[in-house]
């Protein structure tokens, strides 16, 4: 009998992920015969020079790619071969993106926004969803700026509401794709720190891509790919650790060139 990746404690599942594009002499392997799970309740970071092959893992795992090689998972149902219209059913009702860029539609205010994951699926929030919005709401410190417009809204404040829209469906991971890179050190702490909390407070998984050694310390485990593979595990590490293991990364790789 197959092992399930619920059975592993596993959200999320790739093994023996490959990922080519272009052919010939022209090919390029952004990811070299992975095997890797997202545990669940659990704040991993994904890190590796430029190139390594973390986003195209991410992406991968999040159903927005798809591999070349292998078999992927979202908890124990695989979608390695999942058609365009299942893959994003299962992406809005069971996975939530943070990124770089925010994402928000500009034309809806704070409140519309965290009502669009629901009304992409058809349906309004119900009691216990808009209970769930409200309470984010106010943990994230937006209570004032329910009606505001993106534009009106800070860096920090529509990062948070991009976390609020992101955590709203209670999905079953959370995906961050460099959620400080556009911000400044003290407001992307704080970020950060919602989404500690997020784990903390309510069992969330998240699987955050990031080049930060700062914010991948605020992470339980630490993945380090290089040249498409992963090439290092590690629970908890401090920045300078961090920062120790990624200059050898990128030392090595460039011995190689």
């Amino acid at each position: 009998m197959e092992i399930q990746p619920s059975d592993m404690g596993l959200v999320a599942r790739v093994t023996h992920l490959s990922k080519h594009y272009g052919a010939g002499e022209h090919r390029v392997t952004a990811l070299d015969d992975v095997s890797i799970g997202i545990r669940r309740g659990q704040f991993t970071a994904i890190m590796g020079p430029s190139g390594s092959g973390k986003s195209t893992l991410m992406h991968v795992m999040a159903g927005l790619d798809t591999p070349s090689e292998g078999r992927a998972w979202l908890g124990d149902d695989e979608i390695t071969g999942l058609g365009d219209a299942a893959l994003t059913k299962l992406r809005r009702r069971r996975i939530g993106f943070v990124f770089q860029a925010f994402n928000l539609v500009p034309t809806l205010d704070v409140r519309g926004n965290l009502r669009l994951p629901f009304e992409l699926d058809g349906r309004g929030p119900n009691a216990q969803e808009r209970e769930r919005i409200d309470s984010l709401v106010h943990a994230l410190g937006l209570s004032e700026r329910t009606a505001h417009r993106p534009h009106e809204l800070s860096g920090g404040q529509q990062q948070r509401v991009a976390i609020a829209r992101a955590l709203a469906t209670r999905p079953d991971v959370i995906f961050a794709d460099e959620p400080t890179g556009a911000l400044d050190s003290r407001t992307g702490r704080e970020v950060l720190g919602l989404l500690r909390a997020a784990v903390v407070d309510a069992g969330q998984s998240i699987a955050m891509v990031t080049h930060d050694p700062v914010a991948a310390s605020h992470a339980d485990r630490t993945l380090f790919l290089a040249d498409g593979r992963i090439v290092a595990d590690h629970g908890a590490m401090t920045p300078e650790r961090i920062s120790e293991a990624m200059l050898n990364l990128e030392a090595s790789a460039g011995a190689e060139v």
